[in-house]
């Protein structure tokens, strides 16, 4: 990110950003086969996906260093369920890896930096 830019900037776009990943998630919803199993593991990474833009949403808004805090907390283990979900519809073949590589990348990519918010915010309290 660009230097100069305060942290509205920043957080406006990564709720931007998590947003988008939101509906790569829900695009990808339809992907997987119509087996029974495709659709339960289909409908936990639909939760996971989107939750993690609402969950980040909502800690920006957090009125304390603690709630913040504790909703980054959330938002960091929807996005790691949500690697585990897309690790898995691969793993068992339900989808082709090549179909949601952008996905998971994007996936892993905010998990990083929402795993490092929270060590910064947990630092500096």
């Amino acid at each position: 990110m660009e230097e100069g830019r305060n942290k509205l900037d920043r957080a406006t776009e990564l709720q931007e950003r998590a947003k988008t990943f939101a509906i790569g998630i829900i695009c990808a919803f339809t992907a997987p086969p119509k087996s029974d199993e495709a659709r339960v593991i289909g409908r936990q990474f639909l939760r996971s996906g989107t939750a993690v833009a609402a969950n980040y949403r909502a800690a920006c808004r957090a009125r304390s260093k603690a709630e913040f805090i504790s909703k980054m907390g959330v938002v960091v283990e929807e996005a790691d369920e949500t690697e585990f979900w897309l690790k898995l519809l691969v793993e068992t073949k339900l989808v082709p890896a090549v179909s949601i590589a952008p996905l998971r990348n994007e996936c892993a990519e905010l998990l990083k930096i929402f795993s490092s918010s929270l060590a910064t915010a947990k630092t500096n309290r």
